[in-house]
């Protein structure tokens, strides 16, 4: 495992956050948005669960996100006879020596693209439990620790269910956000295939910004200061959920503390020393919507984990 050691940064985490979301857009055409929700889950230490339509770009944001830090990445293709070793890594028998040697999986990478997660079986998505919780994993009666910018980002295609396993409320409790990148306007369609012609525009991208300036970028995210109201008031969210109507299970403290980091990253990206109402606003839909079991009755009536926190949000006072 490498370590990063943060580096004084001399750009302020709003020009760092505009340096990689450019790079990132020059590839990702009509995607600002999402941009933005990543790199919020990304800098203040979360994952993210991409469901969306195959061709989207799920992949090459990924890509664009790794080459425009100079991170390490490795891509693992989810299918049914994926095992734990497939991911984590194996221990082979050395005859030379006679003694077992480790090889590492592709989790031990900085940003990891679990493609296509719901296609392997739940032992194989349980591999990545532990990993994504504690940032570390247990092989053969060892504890290996993993990189120190450790980022997983998971798809999965929500029209296809023939051979797949449904993530367990335990797993997408795990990840930060959840969302879309959805299908871009027309005239954006357009200029991706002027753009792609020749060469696809993610080889011209080159890294914008450090290890190190990223860590740095981590640790100004964690000074961005929140009041006791906004605190109070992010609360209020999360636990309104577990009493909603038709809502089986609500979400978990783990919620609370993902929403007040993600809005800390965009506070910080927007130039601001502390949090306010509209980023938790902002964000309260793709971080707490995932994490809400719905009752079966609700389902069928066409009620939505989405609707469910948009209405919460128009109910619960905001802070003067």
């Amino acid at each position: 495992m490498d370590q990063i050691v943060p580096q004084a940064v001399s750009l302020s985490g709003r020009e760092i956050y505009r340096k990689i979301h450019e790079n990132v857009a020059s590839v990702m055409k009509g995607q600002s948005a999402a941009i933005r929700k990543l790199l919020a889950a990304f800098v203040s230490g979360g994952h993210v669960l991409l469901e969306d339509y195959p061709g989207t770009g799920k992949t090459t944001m990924a890509k664009a996100l790794a080459l425009s830090i100079d991170a390490r990445f490795k891509r693992i293709q989810f299918t049914p006879d994926l095992l734990p070793s497939d991911i984590l890594g194996i221990s082979v028998f050395n005859q030379h020596d006679q003694s077992f040697h480790f090889h590492q999986g592709p989790i031990f990478s900085n940003i990891v693209l679990a493609d296509e997660i719901n296609r392997a079986s739940p032992r194989t998505q349980s591999a990545l439990l532990e990993a994504m919780a504690e940032s570390q994993v247990s092989i053969d009666g060892n504890l290996m620790k993993l990189e120190d910018l450790f980022f997983v980002i998971a798809t999965q295609n929500p029209v296809e269910s023939r051979g797949t396993y449904p993530l367990p409320e335990a797993q997408m409790d795990r990840f930060a956000l959840q969302f879309s990148l959805g299908y871009i306007a027309p005239e954006e369609e357009v200029g991706v295939l002027s753009d792609q012609m020749q060469h696809h525009p993610i080889d011209a991208i080159e890294p914008c910004v450090s290890l190190q300036e990223i860590a740095g970028l981590r640790q100004q995210v964690k000074q961005v200061r929140i009041s006791l109201e906004i605190k109070r008031y992010l609360v209020d969210i999360v636990n309104a959920t577990r009493t909603a109507p038709g809502v089986q299970l609500g979400a978990s403290p783990r919620a609370s503390l993902t929403l007040m980091k993600i809005s800390q990253a965009l506070a910080l990206f927007d130039g601001n020393e502390f949090v306010g109402p509209e980023n938790i606003q902002e964000i309260a839909v793709p971080v707490i919507a995932h994490r809400i079991v719905m009752e079966p009755q609700a389902r069928f009536s066409g009620k939505t984990a989405e609707g469910i926190v948009a209405e919460i949000l128009r109910s619960v006072p905001v802070p003067a």
